[in-house]
């Protein structure tokens, strides 16, 4: 690589929090109009890179430096990092909804009349050159509140172009995207290149990562273990520098005897949301709903865990009729539910990994309102353990673990309580591939200590590697069932692209 072509580099950076070295020694080079994937998994350093890069974290003293466009820089804080040219696009996005497009994409550089009032007229047409240079169908004065996840990151990407970015850093972009907001994403990626802007690109989607990317530079606690160039390697070799070893048993089949019904549903129907809901889920099944953002398939497993009430139809527990109507009553029904967003609605991020282990087994656990802490203590012992959880102690806050482990909590969490249906919602979004390869092994754990399970997944790989039976859906209707031995990729796909 031609030094002249480097517009970022990074020397020997280190960043070691208490007890924790989160950086030793990294290196990094990007090249003018290149995408560059960074890859690791959860815990390896990539968020503490970035954030070192943007100026939100400080370096450890004397430990290294980092060059952009030529010049030795140390970012005091974010906005002295966009004013240079490197930005930073969060996984949640930092713009205000209650101000327009225009303003969002102008924000602390707002043109200005004579007598030193916004001019409205020149920002408006500023903001609507940049949308149509990006090809984007936004109107400069709509309120940002009121676009799409998709469109909202289509802003950030018009701010960064407005800033003069040379380097433009996304984490994990995608996370909230369909397939087709995921192309428009892409295509203006693309369009930043052709303009010799460079991108810094995180993801623990590996499909992604050969779509998109040019190189890749890997990292594994807080070190380098490779660069590669895209073209020339295989998910293979990420994977083993990424996690030291060769995954060979990516998805743990369930291999447990099925028993009697546990869940079933009759023509279940949540107006405007999905209709006429059929199946059953047995003890010791992996049952997979799958299908595209939208088809009901998260609503209907709210609905089975009393979040939200069903216009019409029946919910049977082991042959029972139940009527229910909140998530404290599907607990006592025996029903555990990983939800989606682990960290808004699975985990209390700032209590301990003791503490949100005993969450759903409170009533179980107190006498006379006081919490009984050995018994807490033992549960935490016996998950950690039997899940492999990597956490420092059962004091450590579940803000402080990284996304696989936090993901483990959340399971240890309902596993605890000993459910007859255990619902998982995209259980391994947002977690690296490692950490994918043990929580695919505890659902098969799961059914083969006896219970029903329920996954959703919008991976097509991982719906097939979990699920004993699949259950397509579009639109709010089941479109397909097929068991693990007939159904193929083919089949999926026409069956989530087709209403029949």
């Amino acid at each position: 690589m031609e030094n002249e072509n480097i517009i970022l580099e990074v020397e020997n950076i280190s960043k070691t929090y208490p007890g924790v070295k989160a950086l030793s020694n990294v290196n990094l080079k990007v090249r003018k109009g290149e995408v560059l994937a960074l890859v690791g998994e959860n815990g390896a350093g990539k968020s503490t890179l970035m954030k070192a890069l943007a100026g939100v974290h400080k370096t450890d003293p004397g430990s290294g430096a980092i060059t952009l466009d030529g010049k030795v820089v140390d970012f005091q804080n974010s906005l002295e990092a966009k004013k240079a040219g490197l930005i930073l696009i969060f996984q949640e996005l930092s713009l205000v909804s209650e101000l327009s497009v225009a303003e969002n994409i102008f924000l602390g550089n707002l043109p200005k009349t004579k007598r030193g009032l916004i001019d409205w007229k020149k920002l408006n047409a500023l903001a609507t050159e940049i949308m149509q240079e990006l090809e984007l169908d936004i109107k400069a004065d709509e309120l940002v509140g009121n676009l799409s996840i998709s469109k909202q990151q289509m802003v950030e990407i018009a701010r960064a172009l407005s800033m003069g970015a040379k380097v433009v850093i996304f984490d994990e972009p995608t996370s909230s995207l369909t397939e087709s907001e995921k192309k428009i994403l892409f295509k203006n990626i693309r369009k930043l290149k052709s303009k010799s802007v460079s991108i810094i690109y995180i993801t623990h989607k590996m499909d992604e990562v050969f779509e998109i990317t040019d190189r890749i530079e890997v990292l594994r606690d807080g070190r380098n273990t490779g660069g590669l160039i895209t073209r020339e390697v295989q998910l293979e070799d990420i994977t083993q520098l990424m996690i030291g070893r060769i995954l060979d048993d990516y998805f743990h089949k369930n291999r447990a005897e099925k028993g009697e019904e546990v869940l079933r549903l009759e023509n279940l129907t949540l107006q405007g949301q999905f209709e006429n809901i059929n199946f059953t889920v047995k003890k010791g099944e992996v049952v997979g709903l799958y299908g595209l953002v939208g088809a009901g398939r998260s609503e209907i497993a709210e609905t089975i865990f009393g979040a939200r009430q069903p216009s019409s139809g029946k919910i049977y527990i082991n042959g029972k009729e139940v009527s229910i109507k909140s998530t404290k009553a599907a607990v006592q029904q025996g029903i555990g539910f990983v939800p989606e967003d682990r960290k808004e609605q699975g985990l209390v991020m700032r209590m301990s990994c003791k503490e949100n282990i005993s969450l759903a087994k409170l009533p179980w656990i107190n006498s006379y309102g006081f919490l009984k802490k050995s018994i807490e203590m033992e549960m935490y012992s016996e998950y950690k353990e039997k899940l492999s959880i990597s956490t420092p102690g059962a004091y450590q806050k579940v803000e402080n673990l990284s996304g696989g482990n936090q993901q483990k909590i959340v399971i240890a969490k309902w596993l605890s309580m000993d459910p007859k249906l255990l619902i998982l919602d995209e259980p391994t979004r947002g977690i690296d591939v490692g950490s994918k390869a043990e929580i695919h092994k505890l659902i098969s754990k799961a059914a083969e200590s006896g219970y029903a399970v329920l996954v959703i997944s919008s991976e097509m790989p991982e719906i097939m590697g979990v699920s004993d039976r699949i259950i397509a859906m579009r639109s709010g209707k089941i479109t397909g069932v097929f068991t693990d031995k007939e159904v193929s990729e083919v089949s999926l796909l026409n069956a989530i692209a087709h209403v029949g």
